[in-house]
């Protein structure tokens, strides 16, 4: 390797972890806060503002940063798999799995996120361009179903939504006296209290059959 080639790499390297941390105060930040002040975030990341911008450009793309980064870390590329099952309902049974893992993540930077969404135009763009790309998978896989009902793809999207999954989850906390509703990296990415109760729901609002093969 060359001098400038390992210089280029060190720096690159360099840019990364400023980018992530700056991506993770923008998400401790938001769950502590319910808001997003650019200045906050490069205080806590202990960057000048400028680098901010420099690297998202917006308030907007640093949280098109932080639902990717939660994304990546609920395992959402598994999602991917639903698309290319042959079963249409093991297909819609992994489409709900996949999405529960992703709401476990961090369920108090969610929370926040999607409320600021109702208030903020700029974050709603944010988050409604999101729920329409589950919207558009939602209405694939209901299109699979045999003798599906008319509105089927509206109940999956629906029934897929973080509130779904977040009130089944404070719910099966509340009956075991613990949980991580609180805590930041609470479990996503895997099978979640949530998730086989969703799937029945989906299975009932769609026609689908009660006992999974």
């Amino acid at each position: 390797m060359s001098p400038r080639s390992y210089r280029m790499g060190q720096r690159q390297a360099e840019v990364d972890e400023t980018r992530a941390r700056i991506v993770a105060a923008a998400r401790a930040h938001l769950a502590e806060t319910g808001g997003v002040s650019l200045d906050a975030v490069a205080r806590r990341a202990d960057v000048a503002r400028a680098t901010v911008y420099y690297q998202f450009g917006s308030k907007a793309g640093l949280l098109e940063a932080v639902c990717d980064a939660l994304a990546a870390q609920g395992g959402m590329a598994g999602l991917a798999e639903a698309f290319t099952l042959a079963d249409p309902w093991a297909a819609v049974d992994r489409f709900v799995e996949v999405m529960g893992g992703f709401w476990a993540v961090d369920r108090v930077c969610t929370r926040r996120l999607r409320a600021l969404a109702a208030l903020d135009e700029e974050v709603g763009r944010v988050i409604a361009d999101r729920d329409a790309r589950r919207r558009e998978g939602a209405a694939v896989l209901a299109g699979r179903l045999p003798a599906a009902p008319p509105d089927a793809a509206s109940l999956l999207f629906v029934l897929t939504a973080f509130e779904t999954y977040d009130a089944l989850e404070a719910e099966a906390e509340a009956k075991t006296g613990t949980g991580t509703a609180g805590m930041p990296d609470g479990g996503g990415g895997g099978p979640t209290a949530a998730t086989p109760a969703v799937i029945r729901l989906v299975r009932a609002a769609l026609g689908g059959p009660v006992e999974r093969p």
